[in-house]
C-alpha cells in the first residue's frame, strides 16, 4: 500500500494522503504517529505552569460556536480592571507560574491602550513572566476599531511587552465553515497573515483547530495543509493545538459529536501530516485530561499547564474553570507511564519531575 509506504518511508504526506489517513484503523495511525513523538521526545511529556487571564467577555462579534462572549445565552457581561488583572498575577505568581496567557473578546470599549497599558504594567512589576497574549482574531478586530495596519498593532504589541502569541482564532480555515460559525472574524488568509508577519518580527506563536463541529475531515486536512505551508515559509510556530469543539451553551446545533476514536485519529493525523512542527498540544481542557494522555501515546507531547483559572472553554462546559494543581498534573503523566518535563514558553527545558 503507497500510504503505508510513505509513513514507513518517513516521507512527506500529501492532501489527499490526509483525507486517506482517516481510513486505516486508529492502532495503525497511533504506532506511526507514536514512533515519530518517540524520536523527537522520547518519554517526556512537556506542561507549563501557568495563569490563563480573560479580561472581558464584552464581544463585538458573535460566533455561533463561543459560551463565553455575553449574549443571550451568557447574560453576565464583564471587564476586569487593570488592579484585579495585576493582583491575578501576583498571587499567581506566589506559584511559581512562568506564563501568563491573556485572551478574551473584541471588546469596542477596552481598547487598544487599555490591552497595551496593562502589558506594560505586568512587566513593569513581573519582568520574568512571559506574556502569550492577543490571538490573531482580536489583532484584526483592533486593526479594524483603530484603522490601524496589522505591522503598527504588532511592533506595538511588541514594545509593550507581548512576549508570544496565542494560536486562538483559526476554528477551521475553510471559508464556508468559517461564514457559518464565525461570520464577520478574522478570515483565514487574515489569520496566516498576522501569524506571518509575528513571525517575521522575530518572534514565535501557536497554531489551533478547532475541530468536531459542522467540518468535514477534508476541512482538517486543508486546515493542517495550510499551516505546515507556512511554516515551511517562517518556521515560527512553535506548537498545533487540535482544539475539540465543546457543545454547551452555544448556538451551533451539532448533535454527531466526535467519538474518542475520531478525536484521537485527528492527533495522530495531526503528527502525521505536519512534519514541521515540532510540538503537538493535547488541551487537556478541551480533550478531558483522561483523552490528552491518552493522546500521548497517539503523537501528541504536551498537555498545555495548570492554568489556575479558565473562563472561555469551561462556559461551553469544559471542566477547567479552576485548572489544575501543580503536583495532580505531574501525577497524572507520571501514573500514565511519561515523564512529566516542565517547560517555558517556548519550549525550553526548565525542569524533569
Amino acid at each position: 500500500m503507497k500510504l503505508i509506504d510513505k509513513l514507513e518511508n518517513s516521507e512527506r504526506l500529501s492532501f489527499e494522503d490526509g483525507v486517506n489517513l482517516f481510513d486505516l484503523d486508529l492502532f495503525t495511525l497511533g504506532k506511526y504517529a507514536h514512533k515519530i513523538r518517540t524520536q523527537k521526545f522520547g518519554n517526556k511529556t512537556y506542561f507549563n505552569i501557568n495563569r490563563h487571564i480573560n479580561p472581558t467577555n464584552i464581544c463585538k462579534d458573535v460566533c455561533q460556536f463561543c459560551a463565553y462572549s455575553s449574549s443571550r445565552k451568557n447574560p453576565n457581561p464583564y471587564t476586569l480592571t487593570h488592579n484585579e488583572i495585576l493582583n491575578t498575577v501576583e498571587n499567581s505568581v506566589k506559584n511559581n507560574i512562568k506564563e501568563v496567557h491573556i485572551v478574551s473578546a473584541h471588546n469596542p470599549h477596552t481598547g487598544l491602550e487599555w490591552y497595551l497599558d496593562i502589558f506594560r504594567k505586568i512587566k513593569e512589576q513581573f519582568p520574568a513572566i512571559h506574556i502569550k497574549a492577543l490571538t490573531a482574531a482580536e489583532i484584526h478586530f483592533l486593526s479594524t476599531e483603530y484603522h490601524l495596519s496589522y505591522e503598527e498593532i504588532i511592533a506595538r504589541m511588541i514594545q509593550s511587552g507581548v512576549d508570544s502569541m496565542p494560536g486562538g482564532g483559526a476554528e477551521i480555515f475553510d471559508e464556508k465553515v468559517r461564514k457559518k460559525i464565525c461570520g464577520g472574524k478574522v478570515s483565514s488568509n487574515q489569520w496566516l497573515e498576522i501569524h506571518k508577519l509575528w513571525h517575521k518580527a522575530g518572534k514565535q506563536s501557536n497554531a489551533t483547530m478547532l475541530f468536531g463541529h459542522i467540518e468535514s475531515r477534508e476541512n482538517r486536512i486543508d486546515h493542517m495543509m495550510r499551516l505546515r505551508e507556512l511554516q515551511d515559509e517562517t518556521n515560527g510556530f512553535n506548537a498545533f493545538i487540535p482544539l475539540v469543539y465543546q457543545t454547551e451553551n452555544n448556538f451551533l446545533k451539532v448533535k454527531d459529536f466526535p467519538t474518542g476514536q475520531e478525536i484521537l485519529k485527528t492527533f495522530a493525523i495531526s503528527r502525521l501530516m505536519l512534519d514541521n512542527i515540532a510540538n503537538l498540544k493535547a488541551y487537556w481542557v478541551t480533550s478531558s485530561v483522561k483523552l490528552a494522555m491518552l493522546a500521548q501515546e497517539f503523537g501528541a507531547n504536551d498537555l498545555d499547564g495548570t492554568i489556575e483559572k479558565e473562563s472561555i472553554n469551561s462556559a461551553a462546559g469544559a471542566a477547567s474553570a479552576n485548572g489544575m494543581p501543580l503536583q495532580q498534573f505531574v501525577d497524572v503523566i507520571k501514573n500514565s507511564g511519561f515523564t512529566p518535563v516542565e517547560r517555558d514558553s517556548v519550549y525550553n527545558e526548565i525542569k524533569v519531575w
